[in-house]
C-alpha cells in the first residue's frame, strides 16, 4: 500500500473569476475523460436551456455576483460552454435523484468533532483534490473539489474558523429559484455559525441539503436541513449520523426520496452510536451495510472518495483527509494552513 496521499493539492488566489478559473483548469482533464461521458452529465446538459435552469442563472447573477464570476471561470478553466457548467451545478434541483450522497458525523463534547465520508461518483474516484483558495474579498478556505465542480458541496474549512460537511437531501415537488451548490459556496464566506444560518434562512427555494456546522471558539456543533425555501437547525447535544434523507425538515411530509444506501446508513450508523463507538473512522469506514462505500455496484452508484475529520480544540482546529487505498492522510491544523495568508 502506498503511503503517498492520492488527493492532489492546488492553491490559488486572487479574484473570484481567477479563482473559478484554476479549478477549472486543475480539472479540465477528469471533466474532458469522465465527467461527459456519464449518463448523468448528457442528460443535465439537455437541459441548460430550460426555464428552471434560466431562472436560477438569473437570481444567482443578481444575488451572488461573487459565485457567478467563479463560475465564469471555471467555465473558461474547462473549455466549455458556462450553460453547460452553469445547468451542471443546478443538477440537484434538476433531478431529485441524482447520484450524491456521503454520510456526516456529529460528535459533541470536550473536543467537538464533525467527520464526513465524501461519496461521488465512481469514474471520478483519483480525480478530486483538495483546495486551498485565498479569495481577495472573502475568507480564504480548504475545501475537498470535484472536478467541473465549485467548491461548498462537499466538505471545507475557512481561516474564520468556519467548518462545513454537506449531505444531498433528495427532496421532491420543488420549484428552484437558486442552486442549491450557489448556497453551499456563498456560505464559505460567512463569517460565523450565525451569519451561515442567517444566509439560508433569507434563501429561495433550492433543493436539499444538510449540512454539519461548527466554528472555532464555539463548543456546539449545529445540523441544518434546508430546501424549498426553508432552513431548520438544531444544535447537537448528542452524538448523531446523518445520511442522504431528511430527518426533520418540514418539506419531508410533501416527499423525499430515500434510497436504499441512504436508509441503510442511517440505521447502521445509529446502531453504532448506540452501542457506544465513539471513533470516527471506525464508523465512517464501516463496511457492515456499508457505510464506506467502495462497491462497483452500489446501488448509487457511489462510492467513498474521501473522510475527513475535524477535532475542534479551544484554540484550533485540528483536520486529517483520508483517501480509500493510502495508508498516509493529508493533515494539517487552522493555524498552520492560514496562519501566513496575510
Amino acid at each position: 500500500m502506498s503511503d503517498i496521499p492520492s488527493l492532489d493539492w492546488l492553491t490559488t488566489r486572487g479574484s473570484h473569476f481567477d479563482i473559478g478559473l484554476a479549478l477549472g483548469r486543475r480539472g479540465r482533464a477528469a471533466v474532458r475523460d469522465q465527467l461527459r461521458h456519464t449518463a448523468l452529465w448528457q442528460r443535465i446538459v439537455t437541459l441548460a436551456d430550460s426555464p428552471a435552469v434560466a431562472r436560477m442563472r438569473a437570481y444567482t447573477a443578481h444575488r451572488f455576483p461573487r459565485v457567478m464570476a467563479e463560475l465564469n471561470g471555471l467555465a473558461e478553466g474547462l473549455a466549455l460552454p458556462l450553460d453547460d457548467v452553469f445547468a451542471w451545478h443546478c443538477r440537484g434541483e434538476l433531478l431529485a435523484g441524482a447520484p450524491e450522497g456521503c454520510t456526516t458525523l456529529l460528535l459533541p463534547g470536550e473536543t467537538p468533532i464533525l467527520a464526513h465520508n465524501e461519496d461521488g461518483l465512481p469514474c471520478l474516484d483519483g480525480t478530486a483534490f483538495l483546495v486551498h483558495a485565498m479569495p481577495d474579498d472573502q475568507p480564504a478556505f480548504l475545501s475537498f473539489c470535484y472536478p467541473g465542480s465549485l467548491p461548498g458541496h462537499t466538505f471545507a474549512m475557512t481561516d474564520a474558523g468556519l467548518v462545513q460537511t454537506v449531505n444531498n437531501l433528495r427532496l421532491t415537488g420543488l420549484e428552484p429559484e437558486v442552486p442549491r451548490m450557489v448556497l453551499g459556496r456563498a456560505t464559505l464566506a460567512q463569517p460565523s455559525v450565525t451569519a451561515a444560518l442567517e444566509r439560508l434562512e433569507a434563501a429561495p427555494a433550492c433543493a436539499g441539503f444538510h449540512f454539519g456546522l461548527a466554528r472555532l471558539g464555539e463548543p456546539d456543533l449545529t445540523s441544518v436541513e434546508f430546501g424549498a425555501g426553508q432552513a431548520c437547525h438544531r444544535p447537537v447535544s448528542a452524538p448523531q449520523l446523518h445520511a442522504n434523507h431528511a430527518l426533520y425538515h418540514p418539506a419531508m411530509e410533501a416527499g423525499q426520496v430515500i434510497t436504499r444506501s441512504s436508509r441503510d446508513r442511517q440505521h447502521r450508523g445509529e446502531a453504532l452510536l448506540a452501542e457506544g463507538e465513539r471513533d470516527p473512522l471506525a464508523i465512517l469506514r464501516d463496511g457492515g451495510l456499508p457505510i464506506f462505500r467502495r462497491s462497483p455496484d452500489d446501488p448509487d452508484d457511489e462510492n467513498t472518495l474521501a473522510t475527513v475529520c475535524f477535532r475542534l480544540l479551544p484554540d484550533d482546529i485540528l483536520w486529517e483527509v483520508h483517501a480509500p487505498g493510502q495508508a498516509t492522510p493529508r493533515r494539517g491544523s487552522l493555524q498552520t494552513l492560514f496562519g501566513n495568508d496575510d
